[in-house]
């Protein structure tokens, strides 16, 4: 991908949560998108043939991004510790986001056909933060890890939504409890010893 397409891409994601902190997620339009990423209306619809959504997809994938850029291969430590700092990076990256993406979960109450969507691209997501932790995710025990790591973040996430302090020491409380909770469920159902996220 080349430096301007990703330039492209970032201005466009940055505008779409723009205008989702403004305008809520029934108040993305074309017009506004244009006029908060300065993109023309043509090169959005190139981008996004599909509306908002398309933005959800490209939100994903540029977090994963993100996080992936900040792997070191073989970066060692225990899996807690590898699993906690790629969800910590992955909530980094969507730092900038803030505004809009706690109103959109806070409006996901109010759309659930949306929230049923996102909660259904969670596990795929998940399984890349896994493989971002250098933890296997194939088979059984990857399938209980995905699922597990899914609760993991849904529980840091709420976290996160309240937390507005610059060091988000909420948000870090939080993933430890959620993966001490994590841990406990490994070792009753008789997990490796490191399976932290299998619940």
């Amino acid at each position: 991908m080349s430096t301007m397409t990703d330039e492209t891409d970032s201005r466009l994601l940055a505008g779409f949560w723009q205008v989702v902190a403004a305008h809520g997620w029934g108040g993305v339009t074309l017009r506004r998108l244009a006029a908060a990423s300065g993109l023309s209306a043509g090169a959005i619809r190139a981008r996004c043939p599909d509306g908002p959504r398309d933005l959800l997809a490209l939100h994903g994938r540029l977090m994963d991004e993100a996080v992936a850029a900040g792997t070191v291969p073989g970066q060692g430590g225990t899996p807690r510790d590898r699993i906690f700092d790629v969800l910590m990076r992955r909530i980094d990256a969507m730092q900038p986001h803030r505004a809009g993406l706690v109103r959109l979960l806070e409006e996901l109450r109010m759309e659930p056909g949306l929230a049923l969507c996102l909660l259904a691209q969670l596990p795929r997501s998940t399984a890349r933060l896994l493989e971002a932790a250098e933890i296997d995710r194939h088979g059984l025990s990857g399938a209980l890890r995905t699922q597990g790591l899914v609760g993991v973040w849904l529980a840091t996430m709420r976290a996160w939504v309240q937390d507005d302090s610059a060091d988000l020491g909420h948000t870090m409380a939080a993933l430890d409890r959620a993966l001490d909770r994590a841990e406990q469920v490994a070792r009753s159902l008789r997990l490796d010893a490191g399976d932290l996220a299998a619940g």
